[in-house]
């Protein structure tokens, strides 16, 4: 079959790497894509979603796969549907439960799906009196709607707190992401994620991981997109992951289903792991990034053909097979980041981090000259396989260290936290 896959970062280059190696795809498109994606899928330099159908008409695309958040909360899952062109990735109503996470939290409560105690507001000034009344700090606002993977502040002071409020709800942070705010208790544990395949009415969970949203090492500065992820996580046990399972996943499906937008796709549940037991942060309505990086190079079956199998509905947990060993990805980022950043650097070593056994996923690259230089905030996705984390691991920085570019800046301990819990056990 002829996959097209929407999106130009290293989560999309993971898929359409995937893709390609499905024994039922003969072709692989990508829209835009990123010049480190042509090894292995044709570039279409393509904008707007009329253009977007076209092209997948066009070319008779028996399968469309949704990279990033915001075509889906646009509605471009639907537009397909009404043309009869395959499409993975939930309808614009469904994935309001990415899209707003004052709409997220509503049905968690309304379907007792275990998460943090929160109100929503839209008034400045019953939110600051809220706050106000709060004694419990650290405490959590969120902007509603979509900013990239960054809309979150875990304010330390009450001070804090009102003037993270007062700069969301006036538009200053977040632009219109942050008219509407979500405020809820700080939950202490250790985060996990658990990306799955839906049908509609089932849920196979993908193996576990865990991003690092911090820029810096052992969790210190500003929020990213992330920088990195390993899997599976060792904090999600069998048994942890079978109370997700009863608690979270299937309760969310079949939530949505009775409400009327059931859920195809890709659906990430970002969890808590509390001493009370697993608990919802958030709800994503596509594949993680950076997770996506290290989950999918574990994944052992034909991605294409369990992907139409949730777009028609009839997934089979028996096609979603899984590679024994671990993944580590270490995200390389553009000096600057989170904040306004560097671009234009020439990148070397990348043909050396591919022979000390590396996969190399781009994603803010564009190739100059000849050569790939820096064009984004996160630059490059470095992934290794191996037997063990710590293996994996090694293996990682190895590939890591044989690149460089001029400001280059990356965190040295992913996966530290799944390695203490292992070496914790024995």
């Amino acid at each position: 079959m002829k996959v097209l896959v929407i999106g130009s970062g290293g989560r999309e280059h993971a898929l359409l790497w995937r893709l390609a190696q499905s024994p039922s795809v003969t072709e692989v498109y990508a829209i835009p894509g990123n010049d480190g994606m042509s090894n292995v899928a044709h570039l279409i330099p393509l904008k707007g979603h009329e253009d977007i159908l076209d092209f997948a008409r066009l070319m008779k695309v028996d399968l469309t796969v949704a990279g990033p958040e915001t075509v889906l909360t646009e509605g471009l899952a639907d537009e397909f549907e009404a043309q009869g062109l395959p499409f993975f990735g939930p309808s614009k109503a469904a994935a309001r439960i990415e899209g707003s996470k004052g709409f997220a939290k509503n049905l968690m409560k309304k379907y007792d799906i275990p998460t943090a105690a929160y109100e929503v507001f839209t008034d400045e000034d019953k939110a600051v009196e809220y706050l106000k009344n709060n004694r419990k700090y650290p405490i959590v606002i969120k902007a509603d709607g979509l900013a990239a993977g960054k809309g979150v502040i875990i304010a330390q002071s009450e001070e804090e707190a009102i003037d993270t409020v007062k700069d969301m709800l006036e538009g200053h942070s977040f632009g219109g992401a942050g008219r509407s705010v979500v405020i809820e208790e700080f939950m202490e544990g250790e985060e996990a994620s658990v990306l799955c395949f839906c049908d509609g009415t089932h849920v196979v969970p993908m193996v576990s991981s865990q991003d690092h949203k911090r820029i810096f090492d052992n969790d210190k500065g500003p929020n990213t997109g992330g920088m990195g992820a390993y899997a599976p996580a060792p904090v999600m046990t069998d048994e942890m992951m079978d109370e997700v399972k009863v608690k979270i996943l299937r309760p969310i499906m079949a939530a949505m289903k009775k409400e009327g937008y059931p859920f195809k796709g890709c659906l990430y549940a970002g969890l808590m792991i509390t001493d009370e037991g697993p608990k919802v942060v958030e709800f994503n309505c596509r594949f993680g990034d950076p997770e996506t990086e290290a989950v999918l190079p574990l994944f052992d079956g034909d991605l294409a053909q369990v992907m139409l199998e949730c777009v028609q509905g009839n997934l089979k947990k028996e096609d979603v097979k899984w590679k024994k060993g671990c993944a580590v990805d270490v995200v390389m980022a553009s000096e600057g980041y989170p904040g306004s950043h560097s671009s234009g650097e020439i990148i070397s070593g990348l043909d050396e981090a591919e022979k000390a056994g590396c996969i190399v996923f781009h994603a803010g690259t564009v190739k100059k000259n000849g050569k790939y230089v820096v064009n984004g905030g996160r630059v490059l996705n470095v992934v290794a396989l191996a037997p063990t984390l710590e293996e994996a691991k090694a293996k990682a920085y190895k590939g890591v260290s044989k690149i460089h570019w001029q400001g280059v800046q990356y965190r040295h301990d992913i996966a530290d936290k799944g390695i203490r819990h292992l070496k914790n056990k024995e």
